[in-house]
């Protein structure tokens, strides 16, 4: 099954939360000649993305529903499987897939403290769910916590915007990723995930890759300006940069060989390239991205800076 295979949709309808709110997503409805065959196809994949192909599980699995969203610009299918046995669901997400997101998942995998899954065949990537609440839902219902929550939240947030600068991951506003909690000794520990990665190093200009410059950020960003000083920050950043120097080194082989097929593929355009290298040497006050002639090359020079500690990030 292909992406422009769950494009056949007859109907849909708008999918709603428990508020009666419009969610952006709508649920299609096939003929029925083909729902068997889609929700079989389903099946298969979600057994492949999560059982390495043990079709053992096919017969306790189905589909409740297919969801399309039309926002944004990756029109993504959303697939809700259901184990009959316990009534257990999960999701699984069919894009078409480009350059950038492959990129932006690979460097998510191997520079992250997260670990992703995904597959790809000809013209269609299948993601799996990252799980998390969505950040625009964060930010407008869970920021009433304690002091002590609240620093941590914005800790994560300072760490979170090192990650996507150093590898050039774009356009973190909040809808863009989520956070999972993990309830703690005292209080919940919080993480932020990217869950869109279609704008991996494909923008001109830098500010598009620091979370901390999206309007739809700012009541975090505000938070931690009134809660962090200018030197906790400083050590939040140099502890993420040190995780980060130390997942290069780790995969080493793995990212030269993704660094050098990025570095040949054309994922921007030469404008885009042009303006980004200028940017980039004002901001770290160096010249060593000027003769970069892709965004492959661009990442490769910003880890680079990163791994000799002269990766220079000014703060809020």
């Amino acid at each position: 099954m292909q992406y422009d295979d769950l494009t056949r949709y007859i109907n849909t309808l708008p999918l709603l939360n428990s508020k009666g709110e419009d969610t952006y997503w709508h649920t299609v409805i096939y003929n029925q000649f083909e729902v068997e065959e889609i929700e079989r196809a389903c099946c298969e994949i979600y057994a492949l993305l999560k059982t390495d192909g043990d079709f053992t599980v096919l017969e306790h699995l189905t589909i409740d529903r297919i969801d399309f969203c039309e926002f944004g610009n990756t029109h993504p299918f959303r697939v809700r499987i259901i184990n009959r046995i316990n009534d257990n669901y999960d999701h699984f997400y069919v894009k078409k897939t480009d350059a950038s997101r492959i990129y932006g998942l690979e460097l998510e995998d191997m520079l992250s403290p997260n670990k992703v899954n995904y597959l790809v065949d000809e013209s269609t990537i299948i993601e799996e769910h990252i799980p998390g609440i969505p950040g625009d839902d964060f930010i407008t219902k869970s920021l009433d916590v304690t002091r002590f929550e609240k620093i941590r939240i914005a800790k994560e947030f300072v760490k979170f915007n090192e990650r996507c600068f150093a590898r050039l991951l774009g356009d973190m506003r909040s809808y863009n990723f989520v956070v999972d909690i993990t309830p703690d000794i005292e209080g919940n520990q919080y993480r932020l995930r990217a869950i869109d990665f279609d704008q991996q190093s494909y923008e001109g200009s830098r500010s598009f890759y620091l979370p901390q410059f999206f309007k739809e950020n700012n009541p975090i960003i505000t938070m931690g300006m009134d809660l962090l000083s200018h030197e906790s920050m400083y050590q939040y950043q140099l502890e993420e940069q040190s995780l980060i120097a130390r997942r290069v080194k780790n995969d080493r082989d793995k990212l030269r060989e993704l660094l050098k097929a990025m570095i040949k593929d054309e994922i921007s355009s030469p404008e885009k390239i042009d303006q980004l290298k200028e940017e980039l040497n004002k901001h770290h006050k160096t010249t060593v991205f000027t003769d970069c002639k892709s965004m492959g090359e661009l990442v490769m020079k910003n880890l680079l800076l990163l791994i000799q500690k002269e990766f220079k990030q000014s703060i809020y």
